[in-house]
C-alpha cells in the first residue's frame, strides 16, 4: 500500500544515547499487528513486513509484547524460556533479521522482559518443585500452609482469587500474582538474580535497544503478613475492577517493596555496559507516581516508567492536569513515559467516548504528544480503533473468561491490525484470524486512510513529523497553568535550542469554542500542521471545539507576567 500525500519523514532530532528520551515508542502485540505464513496468527515475519508503514509513521522505536517460548496462557506473558523464540512467531533468526531491517530504517527495537514470574513450564520450575532440597528448590517463592491448611496470607491473584496455590509434591504453596500458571521468582536469591541478568544480556547481545519492564514493581514480595482491607476498592490499577477482590486490599506486603530497589541498580548496572540502551518500567500501583518517581531517579535504576494513570475512564482536564503537576513535583531528575493505552486496556476511542469523533481523538493525541517524557503509542490508536464487541464464545483471555460478564477481558483491544478495508480478515491473514476482525475496524483500515489526506492516521504522522523538529516538545521543560474553562494550558521550554523562546500549548477539552487571554507575542509556530487550529490573536487564544493551539513565545517562562490566566 502506498501512502496518498504522505509526510516527509524529518530526521530524529535526537539522535544519539540518549534516544529514547522524548522518544515515541510504537507497540506491537505480534499475535494481532500481521500474519505472514498463514496461520491465522501474527508473527515476526509479519512484522518485517510492515516496518515501512511502522517507519512512515514517525515514531523512533517499536516496542514487542512477548513473542518467547509459551504455553500461551496468558499470551507469552507466561515464558517457558526467555532466550528464544515461541514457533508460532518464528525463530531466533527471523527476530535478528528484524533487528536488522528496522536498524535499516532508523527504528530502535525494544522488547517485553517479563522478569517477575515464568510460566510453571519453564524447566527451573519443574525443577524447584520437585522436593524442598533440589537446587532451584528456592527459586520461587514457596511457603508452608497455616496449621489450618489455609494460604500463608490473604494476598489476592490480579486474575482473582487467592495469589497462594497448593502444591502436593513439596505440600507447600508457592505465590502467583496473576495466573495460577504463573509463579513467581524468588528475587531474595541471588542466584535468581544472576539468572534473570543473564537472561536480559541474551538480548542485549542480540543488539536489543531496550526494555519494556512488564509489572517490575512485583518482582520482589515483603513479609509474609496479610494485607489490611482498602478504606475504598480499588479501580484503575493495572486493570484491576471493583468486581475483583483484588483491589479489596492495600498491597503493602505483595509487591512493591525496598528492595526491588536494589535489582533495579543491577539491571541498571546491565545496561549501562550496553550505551544506547533503555529501559521503561511498568509500575501498577495506587501510588503509581510516587514508585514511578522512585524508580528513575538519580539516575541508577530505570530510564523511564509509565503507568495507568491515563488508562482509566477520567479524561477531563483537571484530572489529567493534576497527574501530570503531582510527577513533575515528585519525579526531579527522572523522566516519565505517558500512555493513553495498551494490549491490557479498553481501547482509547472507546475509554474516553471519542468513537469517530475525530477531533476528539486529534486533540488526545496532541496532548499525550506535548507532554514531558516519552510516548508509548499502542497500534491501532493512530488508526482511531475502537473496542471490538465480542461474545463470551469469543473470548480466549482468562481474565474476561473469569470476570465476565461484568468484565469482558483484554481480548476487545487486541483484535489483529486492519490493514486493507476490501480484503478478508482485513489483510491481517489470509486465514481466519485467532481473534476476528470486526467490521467496524475494516471502516478505519490503513489502505482507506491512506487515501485521505485528512484522516487521522494522517494526521499522526504530520504530528509526529512537526514534533519531531520542536526540541522543546521532545527534550524541554514544562510548566503548567491552571485549567481554565476546560482548556489545559502548558509550557515547553528548551535553554539550549531556543534561549529565551517557549512553545504555548492550549488544548480544549470542551464541545464549544473558547477563547482565552495570552501573551501579545504569542505566534503560531511556523510548520504547525493544519489540525493544529486554534487561533493566536493579539492578547489572546481562540480555540474551535476540541480545538488545539500551538505558538512559539518569547521571554522567560518563570516571569510574572508570563502566560495570563
Amino acid at each position: 500500500m502506498t501512502q496518498a500525500n504522505p509526510v516527509a519523514v524529518a530526521p530524529h532530532a535526537h539522535q544519539g544515547l540518549d534516544w529514547w528520551r522524548g522518544a515515541v515508542i510504537y507497540q506491537i502485540y505480534p499475535r494481532s499487528f500481521m500474519d505472514a505464513n498463514g496461520d491465522g496468527i501474527g508473527d515476526l515475519r509479519g512484522v518485517i513486513d510492515r516496518l515501512d508503514y511502522i517507519a512512515s509513521l514517525n515514531v523512533e522505536a517499536i516496542w514487542l509484547s512477548p513473542f518467547f517460548t509459551s504455553p500461551m496462557k496468558d499470551f507469552g506473558y507466561d515464558v517457558a524460556d526467555y532466550c528464544d523464540v515461541d514457533p508460532m512467531f518464528g525463530t531466533l533468526d527471523d527476530f535478528d533479521r528484524l533487528v536488522e531491517e528496522a536498524h535499516a530504517r532508523g527504528l530502535k527495537v525494544t522488547i517485553d522482559q517479563v522478569l517477575s514470574h515464568t510460566s510453571d513450564q519453564h524447566p527451573w520450575f519443574q525443577e524447584s518443585r520437585q522436593d524442598r532440597t533440589n537446587p532451584k528448590a528456592d527459586w520461587y517463592v514457596w511457603a508452608d500452609a497455616k496449621p489450618d491448611g489455609s494460604p500463608p496470607t490473604n494476598w489476592q491473584s490480579v486474575f482473582g482469587g487467592s495469589s497462594w496455590q497448593w502444591d502436593t509434591r513439596r505440600c507447600q504453596y508457592y505465590l502467583h500474582n496473576f495466573l495460577i500458571e504463573q509463579p513467581d521468582l524468588n528475587f531474595r536469591n541471588p542466584e535468581v538474580v544472576e539468572a534473570i541478568l543473564g537472561q536480559v544480556r541474551f538480548w542485549l547481545e542480540r543488539g536489543v535497544d531496550g526494555f519494556r519492564l512488564d509489572a517490575i514493581n512485583f518482582c520482589t514480595h515483603g513479609e509474609l503478613r496479610d494485607n489490611p482491607p482498602a478504606e475504598q476498592v480499588r479501580n484503575g490499577a493495572i486493570g484491576v475492577r471493583p468486581d475483583n477482590p483484588y483491589g479489596f486490599q492495600q498491597h503493602l506486603h505483595d509487591k512493591t517493596q525496598p528492595e526491588n530497589l536494589h535489582f533495579l541498580e543491577r539491571l541498571r548496572a546491565l545496561f549501562d555496559e550496553y550505551p544506547g540502551t533503555t529501559s521503561v518500567g511498568e509500575v501498577g500501583d495506587d501510588r503509581s507516581l510516587d514508585v514511578m518517581a522512585e524508580y528513575t531517579r538519580g539516575g541508577k535504576r530505570l530510564h523511564m516508567c509509565y503507568s495507568f494513570d491515563f488508562m482509566n475512564e477520567r479524561n477531563d482536564p483537571h484530572y489529567l492536569c493534576s497527574v501530570l503537576r503531582t510527577m513533575e513535583a515528585r519525579i526531579n531528575d527522572g523522566w516519565p513515559c505517558w500512555a493513553l493505552g495498551n494490549h491490557d486496556v479498553t481501547r482509547l476511542a472507546t475509554r474516553w467516548n471519542a468513537a469517530g469523533n475525530e477531533e476528539r481523538l486529534r486533540l488526545y493525541m496532541a496532548f499525550l504528544l506535548t507532554q514531558r517524557g516519552s510516548v508509548c503509542i499502542y497500534q491501532g490508536e493512530e488508526l482511531g480503533l475502537t473496542e471490538a464487541e465480542l461474545g463470551f464464545d469469543q473470548l480466549v483471555d482468562p481474565a474476561g473468561i473469569t470476570f465476565w460478564p461484568a468484565y469482558k477481558g483484554r481480548d476487545g483491544c487486541r483484535t489483529p491490525h486492519p490493514w486493507h478495508a476490501d480484503h478478508d480478515h482485513g489483510a491481517f491473514s489470509d486465514a481466519p484470524p485467532w481473534l476476528p476482525v470486526p467490521a467496524k475496524h475494516l471502516e478505519r483500515a490503513v489502505s482507506r486512510q491512506e487515501r485521505d489526506p485528512d484522516s487521522l492516521l494522517n494526521a499522526y504522522r504530520a504530528f509526529l513529523a512537526f514534533r519531531r523538529q520542536q526540541p522543546e516538545l521532545v527534550k524541554g521543560d514544562v510548566h503548567y497553568h491552571p485549567v481554565r474553562d476546560d482548556v489545559l494550558c502548558l509550557e515547553r521550554w528548551h535553554s539550549q535550542s531556543h534561549p529565551g523562546q517557549r512553545i504555548l500549548v492550549a488544548l480544549n477539552f470542551s464541545d464549544e469554542q473558547r477563547e482565552l487571554p495570552a501573551p501579545k507575542a504569542a505566534e503560531r509556530l511556523p510548520g504547525a500542521p493544519a489540525l493544529v487550529n486554534g487561533r493566536w490573536e493579539e492578547g489572546r487564544v481562540v480555540l474551535p471545539p476540541w480545538g488545539i493551539a500551538i505558538a512559539r513565545c518569547p521571554g522567560d517562562s518563570k516571569e510574572e507576567t508570563q502566560w495570563v490566566i
